[in-house]
This record gives C-alpha cells, sequence and structure tokens, in this order.
C-alpha cells in the first residue's frame, strides 16, 4: 500500500506543528517547511523532510515541493498555515501593510496552490486545507487585515475547488478562534460559549480529518472550529 503524504507549510509551531504530529500517527509521510528552522528540526524528527524557508518567497515553496517530490514521489495533502499579519486601526493600516496582509493571508495560498496542483492532477487526487479564521464570518476588529483578506481566501478556496472537484481536488478552509498556543485574554475567553481556548490538538484534528480520505465529499467549505464563538448562521 502506497504512503500518503502530506506538506505542512508555516509548522514550525502551533496548528502546524501539531497537524504534522497528528498527519504521522494517522500515518502519513510529513514534509515540514518554517521560516525559524523549527519546521525543518520537527520534519526531521517525524521521520520526514525538514525544510528553512519563507512561504511569501516562490523560490522557497517551489523548492519546498521539489524535495518533497525527490524524497516521496507524490503529495496527497497539502496544509497551509501562516503567522500573524500587520494589526492596528482600520484607517491607520498603511498601503504597505495592506499589501503585507494579502502577501500573508492570500498569496502565500495562490503560490503553493500553483506549484501542486499539477501534481495532485496527475495522482488523481489530492487534498488542500487552509487554516484560516474566525473572522472571515464576523470581521474582528483587532485582526483587520486577517479578516478582509481571508474573506477573499473564502472565494478563492471556492473557486478553486469547484474549478477541480471532478479531477479529485478538494480545498477546505479551517476557521479558528481562539487557541491555546496563544497567551489567553479573559476578555477574549468571556466570549466564547465554551468558555475557554481551543486546545490544538482540537484543530490539527479537523486539519488531519479534511486532509483524509474521511472528508471525500467535502470541498469548498469553511468549517468554523471556535467554541461557539461566531454568532452569524
Amino acid at each position: 500500500m502506497t504512503e500518503k503524504v502530506a506538506l505542512i507549510v508555516a509548522g514550525g509551531s502551533g496548528i502546524g506543528a501539531d497537524a504534522a504530529r497528528k498527519l504521522t500517527e494517522e500515518g502519513f509521510r510529513v514534509g515540514v517547511m518554517s521560516s525559524s528552522g523549527r519546521g525543518e528540526a520537527l520534519g526531521q524528527a517525524l521521520g520526514g523532510l525538514g525544510f528553512t524557508g519563507s512561504n511569501q518567497k516562490p523560490d522557497d515553496l517551489g523548492t519546498f515541493v521539489h524535495l518533497a517530490m525527490e524524497r516521496f514521489g507524490r503529495v496527497d495533502g497539502v496544509v497551509n498555515c501562516t503567522g500573524h499579519g500587520p494589526k492596528g486601526d482600520l484607517d491607520d493600516i498603511s498601503d504597505e501593510d495592506w499589501h503585507t496582509g494579502l502577501e500573508i493571508y492570500l498569496l502565500n495560498v495562490v503560490r503553493m496552490t500553483r506549484l501542486i496542483t499539477p501534481i495532485m492532477i496527475r495522482q488523481g487526487g489530492g487534498s488542500i486545507v487552509n487554516v484560516s479564521t474566525f473572522a472571515v464570518f464576523e470581521p474582528d476588529p483587532d485582526f483587520p487585515t486577517s479578516a478582509v483578506i481571508r474573506a477573499a481566501l473564502a472565494s478563492y478556496t471556492k473557486l478553486f475547488s469547484t474549478r477541480y472537484a471532478h479531477q479529485g481536488l478538494r480545498m477546505n478552509n479551517v476557521l479558528p478562534g481562539f487557541i491555546d498556543s496563544l497567551p489567553e485574554k479573559p476578555d477574549r475567553r468571556k466570549r466564547i460559549p465554551m468558555g475557554r481556548y481551543a486546545r490544538v490538538r482540537e484543530l490539527s484534528n479537523t486539519v488531519a480529518f479534511l486532509i483524509s480520505d474521511a472528508s471525500s465529499y467535502i470541498t469548498g467549505q469553511n468549517l468554523r472550529v471556535d467554541g461557539g464563538l461566531t454568532a452569524s448562521v
């Protein structure tokens, strides 16, 4: 039986790192990339591929995919994570910061998808999961560039999933609320009906589900994993 392979972009910490661990537990071979070097160390520790590079640099993404194909010969899943982009008062965010947000929250996914789509088409299928934000549904003034640009990511995801569904390619977004990998703030905890931050493993379980064949009829979706934080239907 062919071992499945998943690549985790910006997987040096948080949801990405735990997704790499979870997917390894599920029998995937993994490649992990991050700019910090922690992704490279984690990928190697998990018996897979580790690579240090930035998801904002097309050449780094291309090298990561090339090394993965040399090592594994296939890619069945991709998890696109990212760090936090510019914040601040809505009217004070500069053009430069908006462009930075575009690089961090949208173009990272677009560029990786361009690289991986031909590979998945040749294989007859694959799954791409983007870690997004609850603020896609309810824009939060604390995360202005994230809310705006990840709403664009939701549109891109729908366009991609519709175009390639018949070829077995899927793309979905996971929308976390507040997560215990970050410092907890009491005012934010009070907003959550479950009364607590998410555990990172609760997010990585969802990511692994969407990468796996267990979710084979799910595509083009924005799945909220937020403890009931968002009120919109």
